[in-house]
């Protein structure tokens, strides 16, 4: 297999200036890609240390010898998504690889809702998560959408979760966002089968990020396979790259599922 070379392409990564939205836009640098860094705020990044702003970000993947910057956008709100879109290719001039990053199990008032189960869960809870993942994923692929349609190419990485393949009852809105990501990936691309672009989505098993980090305890993994083990960043983004590169040209309305 060549090298990933995505010279001369044109990337935007939602939630990017931290976690694995982070390092799937640094990867796209690594590799040639101009990139857009997102996130809903510019100091989003600093909440577990991970940089000091979206500012910063943009700067080390231009660090590498591609174009870069940072735009800040609610991606609850479809008028700042619109606006989102319309920066990023004012900016790099077009959109060759949309990664739909953004999202979370994020309560209206707290970090995550509480409680967190099918029947107790505030109305405003619901509607937080499923606007931060599901709603969110809807507006980007829709204005990027369009834009790749017109263009007649595109890749499209929706971001599900492996939560969305089994059963829980903690988190059950955020798994069921999650899994309606996954077909409406599905629908998406049979609808841009016509204008070759791509549409594909990655569930991500559990991975070390700084937010996994420091909100959750895991047992000693000492004498574990690769395959038992919490994954690291790299692991998702290599899958993530793949997709949006030239070996994936014939894929599409699928979703990788990384079981754990």
């Amino acid at each position: 297999m060549n090298i990933l070379d995505l010279k001369g392409k044109n990337a935007l990564v939602t939630g990017s200036s931290r976690g694995l939205g982070r390092q799937y836009a640094m990867d796209l640098a690594r590799a040639g890609a101009n990139v857009i860094i997102h996130d809903e705020t510019e100091t989003k990044s600093a909440e577990f240390s991970e940089a000091a702003s979206g500012y910063q970000v943009a700067e080390e993947a231009a660090s590498l010898g591609v174009k870069s910057a940072f735009i800040a956008a609610d991606l609850a709100d479809p008028v700042q998504v619109e606006q989102l879109v319309m920066q990023s290719i004012e900016f790099l001039g077009s959109i060759d690889i949309l990664i739909n990053n953004a999202g979370g199990d994020i309560g209206f008032k707290t970090p995550r809702p509480e409680p967190n189960d099918s029947l107790d869960i505030s109305v405003e809870d619901i509607r937080s998560v499923v606007e931060r993942n599901l709603l969110s994923t809807m507006y980007t692929c829709k204005f990027v959408g369009q834009h790749m349609r017109e263009r007649g190419s595109g890749k499209i990485v929706n971001v599900g979760s492996i939560a969305g393949h089994v059963p829980v009852t903690s988190g059950v809105i955020y798994a069921a966002a999650k899994l309606g990501i996954s077909h409406y990936t599905r629908s998406l691309a049979q609808q841009m089968r016509p204008y070759d672009v791509n549409v594909n989505c990655i569930s991500p098993a559990p991975t070390y990020t700084a937010r996994f980090s420091a909100t959750r305890k895991v047992n000693n993994e000492e004498g574990l396979s690769k395959l038992q083990r919490i994954a690291q960043p790299e692991d998702m983004s290599k899958i993530v790259m793949f997709l949006c590169g030239p070996q994936a040209d014939y894929l599409t309305g699928e979703t990788i599922v990384c079981w754990k």
